[in-house]
């Protein structure tokens, strides 16, 4: 039996994150940023408070819980000498499912690695660092979609407004 099933069958009444994992920028929420890029425009801002505050948000939507995860090792562990003593399984199982932890020991050091259910390292604790976050591939693509949202709604704007000023100085500059 593997890490991994025995990880699973330990914690089968722990729901699973994956309706975390399934994020998709809706319509509403592309009109959402569109409105907030047509703001930033207007007034010569880009990516404001606004949109940064959204994009936290949304992007904590598919985060992991790395408060928890880096509570969970503070509490059962005070130092890597009780890292180091630990096997694969027994971390596996403090962190739970979908989590992953992998211990890396040798002439660079040690190190425990934190994997999500995708297999993305999102936790690094290495001793006399301290904790190091990576961001998930589900992280990244949530934070692609709604920057290239923004973006386009953005330029949008811009274009609209100096079309706008075109014509009202009394000439079209396009023809």
């Amino acid at each position: 039996m593997d890490i991994t099933g025995i990880a699973k069958s330990h914690h089968a009444d722990i729901p699973k994150p994956s309706s975390k994992k399934e994020w998709k920028l809706s319509d509403s929420l592309r009109e959402q940023i569109a409105g907030y890029a047509r703001e930033d425009a207007a007034q010569g801002v880009y990516m404001g408070n606004k949109f940064l505050a959204l994009r936290k948000s949304e992007v904590a939507k598919v985060a992991p819980d790395r408060a928890a995860l880096m509570g969970k090792v503070s509490q059962e562990m005070a130092d890597m000498k009780t890292i180091r003593e630990a096997d694969e399984r027994w971390l596996c199982l403090l962190f739970g499912e979908p989590y992953e932890a992998k211990f890396q020991s040798g002439g660079t050091g040690s190190a425990v690695h934190v994997y999500d259910g995708n297999g993305d390292e999102v936790l690094t604790y290495t001793a006399g660092v301290g904790w190091h976050e990576k961001e998930s591939k589900a992280e990244t693509q949530v934070h692609g979609a709604l920057k290239a949202a923004y973006y386009d709604a953005y330029h949008a704007a811009i274009n609209a407004g100096v079309a706008g000023m075109e014509m009202q100085g009394g000439f079209d500059a396009r023809a």
